[in-house]
C-alpha cells in the first residue's frame, strides 16, 4: 500500500477526460497541485461549467480525446461504461491514437476487468504505462481529496501514476496485475450492497418497534455493527433523503459487472444477485437517480416516526 503524502512539486502535463460528479473535483485537485491541466468532456457544456466553477485555474480545453492526449505526460479517464471507455481510449480519435510512448494512462471508471485487461494489452503494445484505478469514497471523497484508489497494473506503472493521483487520494493501494483494480472494486461494491440492504432492514425494524432512532444509533454505532454507511446514512435513510452519493442506476451497473465476473470465475454471489433485484424494484419506483441508500424505499414503513 502506498500512503499519499504531499503532492509532487514536479508539474506534469495531465489531461483529464470526464467531468462528472467525480471527475470534476478530481480534475480540480490536479490543477491545484500545480500540474498543467487539459480537460475534455464529450458534452462540451460540462467543460464550460468546469471553467466557470473553477475561476483562476489555468486549463486547456481539448476538442477530442486524441487532442487531450497530444503532449500529455498522463491521461486520466473517469467516464461511465465499458463502451464509453472504449470510445474515448481505443477509437480512431481516442487517447491511444496520440498518447506518446512512456506516458501514463489512468482509468478511474468502474468497468469490467475484461476491458481493463484489453486496454493494458493495447497500451503495452504502444509502450504506455496503464493503470486500472477505480475509486471509492463517493462524491464527498472526490470533493475533499480523500478517495481510496485500488490499482491494477505493473508496479512501475502504478508508481508513475501516483504523482497524478495523490492530490485527490487518501490511500493508493496496488492490488495486483491489470484488471485487479476492477475486480477489487467489485469486492467493494458487493460489501457495500450488503451493508446498505442490512441497514435498510434495521431502520425499518426499529421504526416498527417504535424505538427512538437517535438512541438506537447511539447504542449500536460504537460496536460491531458500526459502518461508514451507518455513520453517514442512518439519519438520511430514516428521513427519506436520498441525494448524497452513488446513484441506484450506477450501483446496478456495478453489481452487474460483479455478477458477470463471478459467473466467469465460477464463483457464487447469491446475496449480491438478490440485492441487485431489490435495486431493480427501486428503479421501478422511479428512483434510479437517487443514491444507493434509496434501497429502503422498497420496504414499507410501519410504526412511529423517527
Amino acid at each position: 500500500m502506498t500512503e499519499p503524502s504531499t503532492p509532487t512539486p514536479i508539474p506534469l502535463n495531465v489531461s483529464f477526460i470526464g467531468l462528472g460528479v467525480m471527475g470534476s473535483p478530481m480534475a480540480r485537485h490536479v490543477a491545484r497541485a500545480g500540474h498543467r491541466l487539459t480537460i475534455y468532456n464529450r458534452s462540451p457544456a460540462r467543460s464550460e461549467k468546469w471553467q466557470v466553477d473553477n475561476p483562476g485555474l489555468a486549463v486547456r480545453v481539448a476538442t477530442s480525446p486524441a487532442d487531450a492526449a497530444e503532449g500529455a505526460d498522463a491521461v486520466v479517464t473517469c467516464v461511465g461504461t465499458d463502451d464509453d471507455l472504449a470510445d474515448v481510449v481505443l477509437s480512431p480519435n481516442g487517447v491511444f491514437a496520440k498518447l506518446r510512448r512512456g506516458a501514463v494512462f489512468i482509468d478511474h471508471t468502474t468497468v469490467s476487468a475484461r476491458i481493463a485487461r484489453q486496454i493494458a494489452v493495447e497500451g503495452r503494445d504502444k509502450e504506455l504505462l496503464c493503470v486500472d484505478a477505480p475509486v471509492t469514497g463517493g462524491q464527498a471523497g472526490a470533493e475533499a481529496g480523500t478517495l481510496s484508489i485500488m490499482c491494477g497494473g505493473m508496479a512501475r506503472a502504478v508508481e508513475a501514476a501516483c504523482p497524478v493521483m495523490k492530490p485527490y487520494a487518501k490511500r493508493i493501494t496496488h492490488v495486483g496485475k491489470s484488471g485487479a483494480g476492477q475486480t477489487t472494486k467489485m469486492v467493494n461494491q458487493i460489501c457495500l450492497a450488503g451493508t446498505i440492504a442490512s441497514l435498510a432492514e434495521a431502520i425499518r425494524f426499529a421504526q416498527a418497534a417504535h424505538l427512538d432512532l437517535d438512541k438506537v444509533y447511539e447504542a449500536i454505532s460504537g460496536g460491531a455493527a458500526q459502518s461508514w454507511e451507518m455513520d453517514n446514512n442512518w439519519n438520511t435513510m430514516a428521513q427519506g433523503r436520498f441525494d448524497f452519493g452513488l446513484a441506484v442506476d450506477w450501483m446496478r451497473k456495478d453489481l452487474g459487472l460483479a455478477i458477470d465476473e463471478a459467473r466467469a470465475l465460477g464463483a457464487s454471489l447469491p446475496t449480491t444477485a438478490l440485492i441487485d433485484q431489490f435495486y431493480s424494484e427501486v428503479q421501478a419506483l422511479g428512483a434510479g437517480r437517487e443514491d444507493t441508500s434509496a434501497l429502503i424505499r422498497r420496504l414499507p414503513r410501519r410504526g412511529a416516526k423517527a
